[in-house]
C-alpha cells in the first residue's frame, strides 16, 4: 500500500483515546495453574534475557484461547524458566494497546483492527505483529421472531462490541455489500448499529433493545442460549473460511531488547496451539478453567461447546486477511488508507516453526524488510 501522511482513523481517534483503561485484572503468575503444578518454575531454571517477568495481555474470550491455555497449562512458564509470567486481562483492544504503549504489558493477544490502529497511530513505531493465534469464532446472531432471513436485518438494531473494532468493521462492510447505507460514526442508517460491550450484549438482547449482534465467541453462543439463532457465520465470507481474529503483538522496544524472551513466548504459543489441536476436549476445559480463574465464572456447556467448535487455532497470522480488513475499514470511512508495510515481523516465529520441521508462514508483503 502507498504511504499516507495521516495514518490513523480520522474519526475514531478521539473516541479511542478517550476510552478508559478497561483492564479487569492483572493476575499474578500461577494463580490458578499452580493448583496442579503445571506452571511452577522448574528447579534450577534460569531467567530468560535476565528478566524478572514478562507481562502478557489477552482478553477473556475463547478466541484468545492460545493465551488462556498457555497460562493454564504452564506452557509460557515452562519456556520462560525463572522469568515469571504476569498475565493481564482486558475487555477492549484500545485499552490493551494503551497498556502496550505504556509498557504495562510486553506482549499481547489482540484483534486485527486494534493492531492496525495501534500501528498506524504511532506511524509504525509502537508494535509488531509477531504471530497468529486464531481464526473464526464470529457470528451474526438474531432474534428469530424479528429476523428470519438476511434481508430482514434491514431496519433492525444490531449490536457490535465497539466503534471501529474488528466486528464493527466487519458488520459495516457486510451491510454495505447488501446495498444498505449506514453512517459509521453514529451507527444510524438502513441498519442501526448499537455499540455495546460484549458483557452486556446478552442483557440488551433479552430486554429487546437490540434485535441481534455481530459478535465473537463466546458472546454469540451466550445469545443463542437466550433464544437467538445464528444467521451468518463470518467465516463463510472469507476464502477457505479463514480470517484473522486474534494476533500476537509485541512492543517494538521489547522485541529489540529481549528477543530470547519473545522467542520463548512464541515457542509456548506454538506449543499451546499444537496441544489445543491435538487435544480439543482437554483444551476446551483448560481454557474454561482459566476463564473461571480470570473472571470468577466458567462458561456453561451449552455456551462453551458450540463456541469452541467455531474457532480454529493457527500459528499463521493470515496476513492477507488483515490487509483486507484494513480495506474494509477504509471503505467504511473509519480509516484513512494506511501504509501497513512492516507491521509484521515473523522472523522469530518462522525460526521456531523451522526448528520443529514445520512450514514457515508469510507476511503477505507486509513484513519487516
Amino acid at each position: 500500500m502507498p504511504a499516507n501522511r495521516s495514518m490513523f482513523p480520522r474519526r475514531t481517534a478521539a473516541a479511542i483515546a478517550a476510552l478508559p483503561l478497561l483492564t479487569l485484572a492483572a493476575c499474578g503468575y500461577g494463580s490458578e495453574a499452580e493448583d496442579d503444578g503445571t506452571a511452577k518454575v522448574a528447579a534450577g531454571a534460569k531467567k530468560t534475557d535476565g528478566l524478572d517477568s514478562v507481562k502478557i495481555g489477552y482478553f477473556g474470550n475463547l478466541t484468545h484461547a492460545t493465551a488462556l491455555v498457555g497460562v493454564q497449562k504452564g506452557f509460557f512458564q515452562k519456556e520462560l524458566g525463572a522469568t515469571a509470567v504476569k498475565p493481564a486481562i482486558f475487555n477492549a483492544g484500545p485499552s490493551e494497546i494503551e497498556a502496550l504503549n505504556s509498557g504495562s504489558i510486553d506482549i499481547g493477544w489482540i484483534g486485527p483492527s486494534p493492531s492496525i490502529n495501534g500501528y498506524t497511530k504511532s506511524n509504525g513505531k509502537s508494535l509488531k505483529i509477531i504471530g497468529g493465534s486464531a481464526s473464526g469464532g464470529v457470528k451474526l446472531v438474531v432474534n428469530p421472531k424479528k429476523i428470519k432471513s438476511l434481508k430482514d436485518v434491514e431496519g433492525k438494531r444490531i449490536a457490535t462490541p465497539q466503534l471501529g473494532n474488528t466486528q464493527d468493521v466487519a458488520f459495516l462492510n457486510w451491510a454495505a455489500d447488501q446495498g444498505w447505507k449506514v453512517d459509521a460514526q453514529s451507527g444510524k442508517g438502513d441498519v442501526t448499529v448499537v455499540r455495546t460491550d460484549n458483557k452486556i450484549t446478552p442483557d440488551a438482547y433479552k430486554s429487546g433493545s437490540v434485535d441481534g449482534a455481530w459478535v465473537p465467541e463466546p458472546t454469540a453462543s451466550k445469545l443463542v442460549a437466550e433464544g437467538a439463532k445464528v444467521l451468518l457465520d463470518e467465516s463463510t465470507l472469507w476464502p477457505e473460511k479463514k480470517f484473522v481474529i486474534t494476533n500476537i503483538i509485541v512492543r517494538q522496544a521489547f522485541l529489540k531488547e529481549h528477543p530470547k524472551a519473545v522467542e520463548a513466548v512464541l515457542k509456548a504459543a506454538v506449543d499451546s496451539n499444537k496441544w489445543i489441536n491435538a487435544n480439543p476436549d482437554e483444551a476446551k476445559a483448560a481454557a474454561n478453567k482459566q476463564l473461571a480463574a480470570d473472571s470468577g465464572k466458567a462458561l456453561p456447556a451449552p455456551v462453551l461447546d458450540p463456541a469452541w467448535k467455531s474457532i480454529q487455532f493457527t500459528d499463521d497470522p493470515l496476513a492477507a486477511t488483515l490487509d483486507t480488513e484494513a480495506e474494509h475499514a477504509v471503505k467504511a470511512g473509519l480509516l484513512e488508507k494506511p501504509n501497513l508495510k512492516g507491521i509484521y515481523d515473523l522472523t522469530i516465529l518462522n525460526k521456531v516453526l523451522t526448528a520443529e520441521g514445520r512450514p514457515t508462514v508469510d507476511a503477505a508483503g507486509l513484513g519487516t524488510s
